[in-house]
C-alpha cells in the first residue's frame, strides 16, 4: 500500500473496509464536481488518499472559478498561483499591470504540474490558514509564454 505514507492510517471516509463477501477491487469513492469539469482519470483509477481533494475527498467547490499561472510548487500538495490583471488610471488614461498571488491545494490527481503551467481553481471552504482554493483543471505551458499572459 503505497498510499500509507503518514503515521496514521489513511482511508476514504465513504468506504467501509471490513465488509464481508464483497470484492475489494472497486472500493474507490469519487464524485463529479459539476460545473462542466471532468473528473481526472487518476482520481478514478488512482490509489492516493487525500481528504482535501475535490474529486475524492470531503470538499465541495462553490463560489469563484479563477485561472492563473503556477509560480511555485515547492510545498507539499500546495501551489502558488499568480493572477495578472490591468488596472486603469483615470488621470493618465492608461493601464498598469498588477498581480495577486493565491495559494491552492493541488490534488495528487494532477501529476506533473510545473512552473508556468496554467491552472483553473475553484473556491472551497478554508482548508488551512491561507488556502481557500482547489485545483480543478490543469493545462500544460504553451510555447512563448514570456509575455503578459492575460491578453
Amino acid at each position: 500500500m503505497s498510499e500509507q505514507t503518514e503515521k496514521s492510517f489513511q482511508k476514504q471516509e465513504a468506504v467501509f473496509l471490513n465488509a464481508k463477501g464483497v470484492s475489494k477491487k472497486n472500493t474507490r469513492w469519487y464524485k463529479d464536481i459539476g460545473l462542466g469539469f471532468k473528473t481526472p482519470a487518476d482520481a478514478i483509477n488512482g490509489t492516493y488518499i487525500d481528504k482535501k481533494c475535490p474529486f475524492t475527498g470531503n470538499v465541495s467547490i462553490r463560489g469563484r472559478i479563477l485561472t492563473g499561472t503556477v509560480v511555485s510548487t515547492s510545498m507539499k500538495r500546495t501551489i502558488v498561483i499568480r493572477r495578472q490583471y490591468l488596472h486603469f488610471i483615470p488621470k493618465y488614461q492608461r493601464y498598469e499591470r498588477r498581480h495577486k498571488n493565491l495559494t491552492a491545494h493541488l490534488s495528487p490527481a494532477f501529476v506533473g504540474v510545473e512552473k508556468g503551467d496554467t491552472v483553473t481553481v475553484g473556491q472551497c471552504r478554508p482548508l488551512s490558514k491561507t488556502i481557500r482554493f482547489n485545483v480543478i483543471k490543469h493545462q500544460r505551458q504553451t510555447k512563448g509564454s514570456k509575455q503578459f499572459s492575460k491578453f
